[in-house]
């Protein structure tokens, strides 16, 4: 899929962006005297490039809105083509040409490459999105993650689940997982197996089956998954995998009472559902969003949908605005783009206005934003919808899930 960003849809977006900014929730603050240098890396190209792409716009749209506000920031952008090794060799490029800080990086792989990088140089890295609970276990001093690790959003993602079956009345026995083998998917597993007992879920995980995210075939994964014959499909996927996955559920005729995700990306994607179409739909992901309550979210999502009507508005967005937001703001507090200003800044980070559900931006000592939450996002007629909490829901969930032949 090429990226359809234009400069001429950029610079539309912007002026959107940066007339809905004005009557944002920030106080108008000083302007800085130096712009800070945000070099940001993601996954452009490879396999995970339609995610890092979206996950760019974020960081693209936060310039502006910052900008009214105050807050000078300029973007050094760096390709990881979905690997650890060139994140290594990009971050040591971006701090060699001047970057005060770095922010990324959506995988948790090149994330904990970037990390390391980052301590042995004494630059800053506040990451967007990269789940590996081992990243901030290090003792790193310049790592930040305002991002879920594995075991949180398992937690909140399996937690989601008895919400489910008791406000639909529909209980399964048991279910299937399958789940990526790399990083994020082994600490996921691993946190999956550590909760379950402890959250007295009802049913039982009969069957456990690992693929590679580069896989392009999940015919005998799939098969393996239906003549387990279990009511639930648990899943922990990427985006292209999970369009494999169920491409081939069809194609077998594998029709388990839901497909939910505690905790992954993949199933909200927008390519996942325009590729997917009637198939797309009722898949559930337990996953950090946005919250529709912030006053920030309207006027980011607003000039988002304005600059990119083809895209959807979903957590990649929330969370990357927000690491830009985050550098932002401790470099305005420091008055200083010096690494120990911005470290110790970063640290007394407390912002409450913000777009992802949970309470405010802050850090504990490891560097870790323990005050996340997720929901459950139901596609829906093409478009991921909030279905729980009830309290946040702006549709009722729909489970079980009809069969394949049964859609419109």
């Amino acid at each position: 899929m090429t990226n359809r960003f234009t400069r001429r849809r950029f610079g539309t977006g912007v002026a959107a962006l940066g007339a809905l900014a004005a009557a944002g929730p920030f106080p108008m603050a000083r302007a800085q005297a130096a712009a800070l240098k945000v070099g940001v890396l993601l996954p452009r190209s490879g396999f995970l490039a339609l995610i890092g792409q979206q996950c760019q716009r974020g960081c693209d749209l936060a310039v502006p809105i910052l900008k009214d506000r105050g807050y000078a920031v300029e973007l050094m952008n760096a390709d990881t083509e979905s690997k650890p090794d060139v994140a290594r060799t990009q971050a040591e490029k971006l701090i060699r040409d001047g970057a005060h800080v770095l922010t990324g990086a959506f995988e948790s792989g090149a994330t904990a490459a970037i990390a390391q990088v980052c301590e042995q140089n004494g630059v800053p890295f506040v990451i967007n999105i990269g789940a590996d609970p081992a990243i901030t276990e290090q003792g790193y001093k310049f790592t930040f993650r305002n991002f879920p690790t594995s075991p949180m959003i398992g937690a909140s993602g399996l937690g989601l689940f008895n919400e489910l079956f008791k406000a639909t009345g529909v209980t399964p026995k048991t279910a299937v997982l399958m789940h990526v083998n790399d990083s994020f998917g082994m600490s996921m597993l691993k946190g999956i197996n550590a909760l379950m007992p402890k959250l007295d879920l009802p049913f039982q995980i009969v069957e456990t089956i690992s693929y590679d995210p580069q896989a392009r075939d999940l015919s005998i994964e799939v098969a393996k998954a239906k003549a387990a014959k279990a009511d639930l499909h648990m899943v922990v996927t990427r985006l292209n995998d999970a369009i494999l996955m169920v491409r081939e559920m069809v194609k077998q005729r594998y029709e388990p009472m839901g497909i939910i995700t505690p905790g992954s990306p993949g199933m909200y994607e927008k390519q996942f559902m325009t590729t997917l179409g009637k198939y797309g739909d009722y898949c559930i992901s337990n996953v950090p969003w946005f919250d529709p309550k912030q006053p920030l979210v309207a006027p980011v999502q607003a000039a988002f949908e304005k600059a990119y009507p083809e895209e959807s508005f979903d957590l990649n967005i929330g969370f990357s605005f927000e690491a830009v937001l985050i550098c932002a703001d401790a470099a305005k507090r420091a008055g200083s783009t010096k690494p120990e200003a911005l470290v110790e800044a970063l640290k007394a980070t407390n912002i409450t206005e913000r777009v992802m559900v949970g309470g405010g931006i802050k850090f504990n000592e490891k560097g870790q934003n323990v005050d996340l939450r997720s929901a459950a996002v139901q596609n829906l007629k093409g478009k991921p919808t909030v279905v729980l909490p009830a309290a946040n829901a702006a549709a009722p969930p729909v489970f079980p899930i009809p069969g394949w032949d049964k859609r419109a």
